[in-house]
């Protein structure tokens, strides 16, 4: 028997805030596997590629189950998005040498087992127009699906209409009157990969775009994926944007709190809001916004979305006629990646506090 080390990175701590690399998380290397005859029961044993480290993480931290999250385990691997290359097999659908996609613990080996509960999010990928693996977690992936599937299904996209397309949220000043401060003013917010992908489809249709970020390198970017208008959002503010270039049409949200508010009060009759996420209250509480009554006047539909709930309707379509265009350059994309799981908390704080330019991924192994 020969034996295999087989590093995770675990659920350590409920954190309150932002989590603590070395407290929250930890890296475990005492843990071994035998490769050759670890039991399969019916599954099949994979070695693990590359993992995305996303900011809805965070939320999986906090030990309340809701209705589209699991909590992490307290002393078990994390688990999100993953691929990893097939070792051996009991399921006649994944053979050795295959790449499979879905959640997969935040270890470098896996026998994933029990597989009828998990069929809807496992997929054997074939990679056809060679990508590498790791942007099957990015944009090829769970963030890339959320866009373009999200966008299709809810849009309703038409030429010359306005789009505003928000980024992430990112840190906190220390303290609780500043933290307070700073929260109201919804300032410092990631760019993230989900909102550039959006950026881009908005422009394929024929929109003007609107968007923001936190650094004039991040602004270039913007407005090289097509943004027709870009602001510094630690020195202007949404609503000063939007009353000058506004009203919008469509306002793809993933920070709620003052800029909701603020596109609220500059969307146009029959506006479509599409809800990707709150980002301002994952380490804070959530500030309640004050003018929804704006949804009645102005007729204004507000659609939040998970993407499981779209895979099946648009999984077919996303790989046929997605994936391509970012194998050919027609749709740009960036990844930021560190290597080995021992970097997960960091990666997972950088994210939070919207520190990394491109999708975080951990990479373990080529394969």
């Amino acid at each position: 028997m020969t034996l295999t080390k087989n590093g995770r990175h675990i659920f350590n701590e409920v954190p309150h805030g932002y989590p603590i690399p070395g407290r929250t998380t930890i890296y475990d290397g005492s843990q071994s596997i035998d490769l050759d005859n670890v039991p399969l029961n019916g599954g099949f044993l994979i070695r693990t590629l590359d993992l995305a480290v996303d900011p809805y993480l965070r939320s999986m931290m906090d030990q309340v189950s809701n209705s589209h999250v699991t909590p992490f385990q307290l002393g078990e691997p994390l688990i999100n998005y993953g691929i990893g290359l097939v070792l051996r097999s009991e399921y006649s659908e994944a053979q050795p040498g295959d790449h499979v996609y879905g959640l997969i613990p935040f270890q470098e080996y896996s026998v994933l087992k029990d597989f009828e509960n998990q069929i809807e999010r496992m997929r054997v990928l074939r990679n056809d127009v060679g990508l590498p693996w790791s942007v099957y977690v990015g944009a090829a992936g769970m963030p890339g699906q959320t866009s373009y599937m999200a966008w299709k299904a809810y849009a309703k996209a038409k030429p010359g209409d306005v789009a505003f397309i928000t980024s992430g949220a990112g840190e906190f000043p220390d303290g609780f009157e500043a933290a307070w401060s700073h929260l109201q003013s919804c300032r410092n917010r990631r760019i993230g990969m989900r909102n550039r992908l959006v950026i881009q489809l908005a422009k394929r249709d024929g929109m003007k775009v609107i968007s923001c970020a936190s650094s004039e390198e991040k602004l270039q970017y913007l407005s090289s994926l097509g943004a027709d208008v870009t602001y510094n959002y630690r020195t202007t503010s949404a609503r000063e944007v939007l009353e000058k270039e506004g009203p919008i049409d469509i306002y793809w949200d993933n920070v709620g709190g003052e800029t909701l508010e603020a596109a609220l009060d500059n969307a146009s009759t029959g506006a479509r809001f599409l809800e990707s996420g709150m980002m301002s209250g994952y380490n804070e509480q959530h500030l309640p916004i004050r003018n929804l009554f704006k949804l009645i006047g102005m007729q204004v539909t507000m659609q939040g979305f998970l993407v499981w709930s779209l895979v099946d309707q648009y999984r077919d379509e996303f790989y046929r006629e997605f994936v391509p265009l970012l194998a050919s350059g027609d749709i740009k994309y960036r990844e930021d990646i560190t290597h080995g799981l021992e970097t997960v908390g960091e990666v997972l704080l950088d994210v939070q506090r919207g520190k990394n330019f491109g999708k975080g991924i951990i990479h373990l192994a080529d394969g």
